[in-house]
């Protein structure tokens, strides 16, 4: 099939430039690639549509056209839309429908034909999808990734600082675009039931969507790259990074201590990531302090109390925080920072830290979907895990009761504290989960395996919209074939 994807937002090229360095330059885009290349390697013809920028500042996207080295079928499409200089994800809004899907259309008139498909990424996709679909009936699934209605709560809207949030964020056009986009889409796709269940059954999109509609709903979970995560592989970095912790351990650990595992934490600075409740844990529990040192995870230093001005005034707020606890619970020489900048560096100290014996934690009081613990697992690492959101579902086999990993209650420092020492004190835990999880991530949680069901899913999209046969339109054009027969009557 020729599928064409829909993300205007955010960039791609070759180098993956800026990822994770900008808001709209996160996951969303990493989910996109990864997943667009699994389609391309499948043998489909796959096209990446995203806004064409010709700005100074931004010279990597320049270019009309692009791609990815050593991957056939797969072009990166730059459409004009708007200004041409960089825009903000919350101000594409007034020329998404006035400028993009106008020129995406002219592009596939001189190309010479449309996709079969076009899959749409984020509310700019999805609204996009619905506009593409009005002028040519091709379906499309819709990828939300997230929802304004989650963000507004997140931010505490109230009637009083509604005006205020909608105007840095634009939420008007966004939760009118989800609405459109949920509405019209063939099938919407999410990682997670409880996705579903629970964000799409919001009030803000009551009328737009039936959540209790099989037919409307794939839930498709995101994959892992086992190039750069299996437990055994090796990349251009492995070296260097082992170097690194052994550095960094020499520096910051006293001697006593540099043999022990360590906690291993790796997700953005943000308060509801849970630092702060992981921090507490560990520092009223002597026990797990005697097992294990706390390693986090940062970009672009390892000593961030001596950079703070490199970081936001959020992420400066968190690590005020955990240095209060640091300081006041004594536990300097029992807690490191890492500065791993990209995914290669951290799958590689993933591998090394699990020859230690190591534990990976995310304890973030809410996690959607919760990729970073599968790339973990697959590196060879067993996780601790919070309960709420994606991994309660990831992490374990509801049928069968299978545990793949620990799962604890972000809010009780007792509860997270015992999941880590199950498998601190208890090598043939330790090892039962580790295998569990490579085994989990390998069966269910591979980028080849969800771009196997985007297949699914947009066949699906496919067969909801009745085609009009050439007969009907050209009377130069063959008559409808038996096997339209054959096909509806017998399932032939």
């Amino acid at each position: 099939m020729h599928i064409a994807f829909l993300n205007p937002q955010g960039n791609f090229d070759p180098k993956d430039s800026y990822w994770t360095q900008h808001p709209d330059f996160g996951g969303q885009l990493v989910y996109v690639k990864e997943l667009a290349v699994a389609l391309a390697r499948a043998g489909h013809r796959v096209d990446i549509l995203t806004r064409r920028i010709q700005d100074p500042a931004w010279p990597e996207f320049a270019s009309p056209l692009d791609g990815y080295p050593q991957v056939e079928n797969l072009r990166i499409i730059r459409i004009p839309c708007g200004p041409p200089t960089f825009l903000r994800k919350e101000d594409l809004w007034p020329w998404l429908g006035t400028e993009w899907v106008p020129n995406i259309l002219r592009f596939y008139e001189e190309d010479g034909r449309l996709p079969d498909a076009f899959t749409a990424h984020y509310a700019d996709g999805g609204i996009s999808g619905a506009l593409l679909h009005r002028q040519t009936d091709i379906p499309f699934t819709f990828t939300a990734h997230s929802l304004g209605a989650q963000k507004l709560e997140k931010l505490g809207a109230t009637p009083q600082n509604l005006a205020r949030l909608d105007a840095r964020f634009h939420f008007r056009q966004r939760l009118a675009a989800e609405r459109v986009a949920m509405n019209r889409a063939a099938i919407i796709i999410t990682s997670t039931r409880q996705e579903r269940m629970e964000q799409y059954g919001h009030r803000a999109y009551h009328g737009a969507v039936d959540v209790s509609d099989e037919d409307k709903f794939a839930v498709i979970p995101p994959g892992v790259n086992l190039q750069i995560f299996a437990h055994d592989v090796q990349n251009a970095r492995e070296t260097a990074i082992r170097s690194y912790i052994d550095a960094i351990t020499a520096r910051d650990l006293p001697e006593k201590r540099q043999r022990l595992p360590w906690i291993l934490v790796s997700s953005r600075l943000d308060a509801k990531k849970n630092h702060v409740g992981l921090m507490q844990s560990f520092a009223t529990h002597p026990e797990l302090q005697s097992r294990a040192n706390l390693a986090i995870v940062l970009r672009g230093t390892d000593r961030p109390f001596h950079h703070l001005e490199r970081f936001t005034p959020d992420e400066q707020q968190v690590l005020q925080s955990l240095k209060a606890i640091i300081e006041q619970h004594q536990l300097q020489g029992k807690v490191v920072f890492l500065a791993l900048n990209n995914q290669r560096a951290l799958a590689a100290a993933y591998r090394y830290l699990a020859e230690r014996g190591s534990v990976f934690c995310l304890p973030a009081l809410y996690e959607p979907f919760g990729l970073a613990p599968l790339e973990a697992m697959a590196a060879g690492l067993p996780v601790v895990v919070t309960r709420n959101g994606g991994p309660s579902e990831s992490l374990q086999d509801v049928k069968t009761g299978q545990q793949f990993g620990i799962l604890v209650d972000p809010e009780d420092p007792d509860d997270m504290a015992d999941g880590l020492l199950t498998l601190l004190k208890d090598q043939t835990a330790w090892q039962r989960l580790r295998v569990a999880g490579l085994k989990r991530v390998r069966e269910r949680y591979t980028w080849e395996q969800t771009a196997r069901g985007y297949l699914q899913a947009i066949r699906r999209a496919k067969a909801r919209i009745e085609p009009i046969p050439p007969y009907f339109t050209d009377p130069n054009h063959a008559d409808i074939p038996l096997g339209f027969l054959r096909t509806h009557v017998f399932g032939l």
